[in-house]
């Protein structure tokens, strides 16, 4: 799984602008530009914020979790 395609894999799912996403997440839009072209990833909070979004909504959140943990592993290991 790759955590850029699964977060806007979820956005579009919600049928959600970039700019929507980041005020429901509490982070601005070029932040979610950067999450999607794999430029950046959420921290622990922003990643609890999507967590509860999803479960508000019934969005499913395990494979972007799971994407987001093995992006964090790679990123550690280089």
């Amino acid at each position: 799984m790759n955590f850029p395609n699964e977060i806007k894999k979820l956005r579009e799912r919600a049928l959600l602008t970039q700019t929507e996403f980041a005020d429901i997440v509490g982070v601005v839009f070029s932040t979610v530009n950067r999450w999607e072209a794999g430029k950046a990833r959420p921290n622990i909070r922003t990643m609890k914020n999507i967590k509860a979004y999803c479960e508000t909504t019934g969005l499913p959140y395990e494979d972007v979790e799971e994407a987001w943990l093995n992006y964090t592993m790679e990123a550690k290991e280089k």
